[in-house]
């Protein structure tokens, strides 16, 4: 094997064993930010090493005990007389000393490390746009520059998004630890927020030459399926995961050959992936086989499910969907949650019902410069015939929105509406 298919070979198991990797340690140093180290530090060895030496069988274990190593001999050699610390080496040297299956200590049987790695890079002690790039980076295992031109920020923002959210989980000393009783909840909240949020960016890019950002989309749905297999129990966990699976099976048919933006409506439904729709509805039966109440992922995940069982846009149950709009306003209430719910309305009982709802959120302050907001008016007015009011919010939604692509689709459908 070549120097550069190792390279790439090794690559791929950094994709496939980093967030495994620095969840095992993170288990045994209590501290996010050098578990990544010491994760690095690996890694740079088996870069050097490797190529002369050939992938070891096990390379997820091999990377494993090499950072424990280091780990070991740093301490050692700075004889640390922290408590803490002084607990953590005679632990580590058990671990060594009995040498079980180097990839069991890995990877453990529940997958308790990751769950608590995810819990922790979610904290809400980050701002939200910290927990993403630390997620992404810890759990997506992408790089810096990777995270940066996804969301179109310049590398050095997100490199001190990474480095801050480390030192304030170190500084507000949050436990490396899945949260008990009430607190579950809460933080649990925040994962899925985190999760969805990138998958969002993915799915519809907020700026940008591309409407869709496919690769964003994986990760979030390879770490919602994480969360999925190790809080079983948890119906908005397969919700999540039921609305993620059933979003990603449209992604090709989303845009022409060239890069266009192809609205729902006008998809090829041929074109749809259907083993991730198969597996988007039995998400979401297993969460509303778990008897409680469906919150709001397991309810848009319900609406998605509408559209995925309909084998052409004609087809489509729009009373069912403007129902399930109902349910979510009450237990989500939001001006978007009204905003979709106009669109159901309108396609269920006509564009006058969807436009009655539009008018009254034009004074909500958080939809001013919402662009979908003068799009789906322009859609209902395009519908009733006034083509001129039409066109006027095709130019407005244009004027607001940051992805080049829907600008584009909006100033043809201004140009079109007369």
């Amino acid at each position: 094997m070549s120097d550069s298919d190792t390279h790439r070979a090794i690559d791929a198991v950094w994709r496939m064993e980093s967030a495994r990797l620095i969840a095992g340690l993170a288990r045994l140093v209590r501290d996010v930010g050098l578990a990544e180290d010491l994760a690095q530090d690996a890694l740079l060895a088996a870069l050097e090493r490797w190529p002369e030496t050939g992938i070891p069988d096990n390379p997820g274990a091999w990377l494993m005990a090499t950072a424990r190593h280091r780990a070991l001999d740093g301490w050692r050699r700075r004889r640390m007389l922290d408590r803490k610390h002084a607990e953590l080496v005679p632990e580590l040297e058990a671990l060594q000393d009995a040498a079980p299956d180097l990839d069991t200590a890995l990877d453990d049987p529940v997958g308790d490390d990751l769950l608590r790695l995810i819990f922790t890079t979610c904290h809400p002690v980050l701002p939200p746009e910290s927990r993403v790039a630390l997620t992404l980076r810890l759990l997506g295992g992408l790089t810096t520059d990777e995270i940066a031109r996804a969301f179109l920020v310049p590398t050095a923002t997100v490199a001190q998004r990474i480095v801050r959210a480390k030192r304030t989980l170190a500084e507000a000393r949050v436990p490396f630890e899945v949260p008990r009783g009430a607190a579950l909840g809460a933080r649990l909240a925040s994962v899925l927020e985190v999760i969805y949020l990138v998958f969002n960016e993915g799915y519809s890019a907020t700026a940008g030459d591309d409407w869709t950002r496919p690769a964003l989309c994986e990760d979030a749905l390879r770490m919602g399926r994480i969360v999925a297999a190790l809080a079983p129990d948890e119906s908005e966990v397969h919700g999540l995961v039921a609305l993620m699976e059933i979003q990603a099976s449209r992604l090709r048919a989303r845009t022409s050959g060239t890069g266009e933006p192809v609205l729902l409506l006008d998809q090829d439904r041929a074109r749809w992936d259907w083993i991730l729709v198969g597996r988007g509805l039995a998400a979401l039966e297993r969460a509303e086989s778990l008897g409680v109440a469906l919150g709001p992922y397991a309810l848009q995940a319900a609406i998605a499910a509408c559209h995925a069982r309909a084998r052409s846009a004609d087809d489509t149950d729009w009373a069912r969907i403007a129902a399930l709009y109902d349910a979510l306003a009450q237990v989500q209430p939001s001006p978007v949650v009204e905003l979709n719910r106009a669109v159901a309305l309108s396609m269920a009982f006509g564009p006058a019902a969807g436009l009655e709802v539009v008018e009254r959120l034009a004074a909500e302050p958080a939809l001013r410069d919402y662009h979908l907001l003068p799009s789906v008016q322009a859609d209902l007015l395009l519908r009733l015939g006034r083509t001129d009011e039409a066109r006027q919010q095709f130019l407005r939604a244009a004027a607001l929105t940051r992805n080049a692509r829907e600008r584009a689709l909006l100033l043809s459908r201004a140009a079109a509406a007369d």
